[in-house]
């Protein structure tokens, strides 16, 4: 009877699923890369398969002129380089946050699957509001699509990192853990898509001028904000620094005031 309690309590333990145990940190990235590769090549397929103009139409309609011709498929070219330099960045953001992660968890993986299931919508996204290019309330509901699928897929990898902080001795190189410079920008970085999609979301809903062409105009300047972000993080963290500094120097000056003073004037 007792040999039978111990392999039911080892079976148990066989089956029994814990969100913290360890996960292979290259398998997570080996399959996220292949998932990213996918979406760029679907992404890709898309813009060069409707959006090449006929030579004859160049010839009859454009005068031989291929540049106008081009100019034609403006919409769909400027909503191609907005939904790749999104991936682009995505991509970038989560190479950056498994760089340092030391050792992925169960959880962590599932958030990852979760990221990687609305950034494979992003090719949704593109042909939604390259399709819709005129001003319509269909539009604008094209443009609420992908800024929600963008912030989904931005979310999680938030919430991936947020799940390494909670145990960041095991998860975490040192330099990226709390209060360190890189995890500073690392927290900024995460938090830039779904701000910014939240806001082009809430745009749609106040302004009726809001187009594509504007929603993809605000991706491609994206890269610029991640710069400015950067620069924004290394001032912040100087200015506070040198506040502390010029705190614990005055400390230091009183401290030292108050010890050359004799006792009868420290009491005075």
């Amino acid at each position: 009877g007792q040999r039978g309690e111990e392999e039911e309590h080892r079976s148990l333990e066989t089956f029994t699923f814990y969100l913290s145990e360890p996960l292979s940190k290259e398998r997570v990235e080996a399959f996220s890369d292949g998932v990213y590769a996918i979406v760029a090549t679907l992404l890709i397929l898309d813009i060069c398969e409707d959006n090449v103009p006929d030579p004859r139409e160049v010839e009859e309609k454009f005068h031989g002129s291929l540049l106008e011709a081009l100019s034609e498929y403006g919409p769909n070219y400027l909503a191609y380089f907005g939904s790749f330099v999104t991936i682009g960045l995505l991509w970038f953001v989560h190479h950056s946050l498994f760089l340092y992660v030391t050792k992925a968890t169960r959880l962590m993986g599932l958030l990852n699957i979760l990221s990687l299931a609305f950034i494979g919508g992003l090719p949704l996204a593109y042909q939604l509001t390259s399709e819709f290019a005129e001003k319509s309330h269909n539009e604008i509901e094209a443009i609420q699509i992908s800024c929600v699928i963008t912030f989904f897929a931005s979310i999680f990898q938030f919430a991936i990192w947020t799940t390494a902080l909670l145990n960041e001795e095991e998860t975490l190189h040192a330099f990226a853990r709390y209060g360190g410079k890189e995890h500073a920008f690392m927290f900024a970085k995460l938090a830039l898509y779904p701000c910014v999609s939240l806001g082009a979301f809430f745009l749609t809903c106040l302004l009726s001028e809001f187009s594509t062409a504007i929603f993809h105009l605000m991706q491609i300047v994206i890269p610029f904000a991640f710069l400015a972000l950067r620069i924004l993080v290394r001032i912040s963290l100087t200015a506070i620094k040198s506040v502390m500094s010029l705190s614990r120097q005055k400390v230091v000056l009183l401290e030292e005031e108050e010890a050359c003073l004799s006792p009868n004037e420290t009491l005075s």
